[in-house]
């Protein structure tokens, strides 16, 4: 969901490359700390809690130099310490969340029959391995745990019960996502050292969920009518309008959270995040209309949400050809910086360093336009 705009960096004072560094970090730190495996979980959003301990820590940032890499053009660079307290962070994040997503994906039948144990296992190993991280870090992951196990059971009740309070439904389906962000936020000052930001980054992270669940639920709605998938905003009657309004409103909150902390000054923080939430606002306030336009075709009766157009996608692969997916774009790191197939879908992804959410119209960022944005 965050996307810095290389060409943003400029107007910082901020090397470009600051967002490579944190990145490269993680991964590096994900692989050194839990195995080679571990690098397919990097979550590029994770990168938000390495840079904000940074951001209120004060002090010399921790950088190492890391070796030679293929997918640098063979160059060594700077890097995120592994041993920094926020890549820490950031791997716990990116396991206990990747953990949750192959769950998901089981669960809404994306893996053929012979994937879904395999599947189930990383899984676990994956949970397991992010509640030894947040015990090096004094991070209780356990109630981030519960939530997001129940999330199948709140998506659940909400097909099955007749939904006076729709307002509430949502907020309940999306409160995992948000207790999980709003706690990793808030550790970012803990291990900072700043005590008095704990309670305002509480709040910025307790709306950062919210951005991110709705955010994702706008970005699939056609998606997930078409596949028969559950979507929080067709399950409970959430209109394009009045979702897009619920961002707006986490939005600001979230702001006035970061302000509280005196963070919003932060060349890092605006760039890394305030910068990026904005985009990601705009773009999808571009595309409310055309999606809104569509829901007149689409069934809400339970179950069996459909769309009256011609479902589109690439194969899904099979077991072997997934797990040669994984093997060779995720666990080497070749994601990071190449287009690539999505493992469980079969959709080509780009590459996490190209997303750019920038106006400028220059794609991803490759210096190829004079925009000065």
């Amino acid at each position: 969901m965050l996307r810095p705009c290389a060409h943003g960096a400029a107007k910082y004072g901020i090397d470009a490359a600051e967002w490579r560094t944190h990145m490269c970090g993680l991964c590096l730190g994900l692989r050194d700390g839990h195995g080679q495996l571990a690098r397919a979980t990097t979550n590029v959003d994770a990168i938000v809690l390495s840079m904000l301990t940074e951001a209120q820590s004060g002090g010399a940032v921790e950088r190492s130099t890391a070796g030679r890499c293929a997918l640098r053009g063979m160059q060594r660079a700077s890097v995120a310490s592994v041993d920094a307290p926020g890549v820490r962070l950031a791997a716990t994040a990116s396991l206990l969340l990747a953990a949750a997503k192959i769950r998901d994906h089981v669960a809404d039948g994306d893996a053929s029959a012979l994937a879904r144990k395999p599947m189930g296992t990383v899984s676990t190993r994956w949970a397991g391995q992010a509640r030894v991280s947040a015990q090096r870090i004094g991070l209780d992951v356990e109630p981030l745990v519960a939530a997001l196990s129940a999330q199948t059971r709140l998506e659940q009740a909400a097909l099955d019960l007749a939904m006076t309070d729709r307002a509430d439904s949502l907020a309940r389906l999306t409160a995992p996502t948000q207790l999980c962000a709003s706690e990793f936020f808030a550790h970012t000052a803990i291990l900072a050292d700043r005590p008095d930001n704990v309670d305002a980054l509480r709040t910025a992270g307790w709306q950062f969920g919210r951005i991110a669940h709705l955010a994702d639920a706008v970005q699939d709605y056609e998606r997930d009518l078409a596949r028969g998938r559950f979507n929080p905003l067709a399950a409970t009657g959430t209109t394009m309008p009045q979702a897009y309004d619920l961002l707006r409103e986490s939005d600001s909150q979230l702001r006035a959270a970061v302000a509280a902390a005196e963070l919003d000054a932060v060349p890092t923080v605006r760039w890394m995040l305030l910068d990026p939430l904005a985009s990601v606002l705009r773009r999808l306030g571009h595309g409310i209309g055309t999606i809104a336009g569509h829901t007149c075709a689409v069934s809400h009766n339970r179950g069996e949400v459909q769309l009256n157009s011609r479902r589109t996608g690439h194969r899904r692969p099979g077991i072997g050809e997934s797990l040669t997916l994984i093997l060779g774009s995720y666990c080497t790191g070749y994601a990071c910086c190449a287009d690539h197939t999505q493992p469980c879908t079969g959709n080509r992804k780009d590459a996490w360093i190209k997303r750019c959410d920038c106006d400028c119209g220059c794609g991803d960022c490759c210096g190829c336009c004079d925009c000065n944005c």
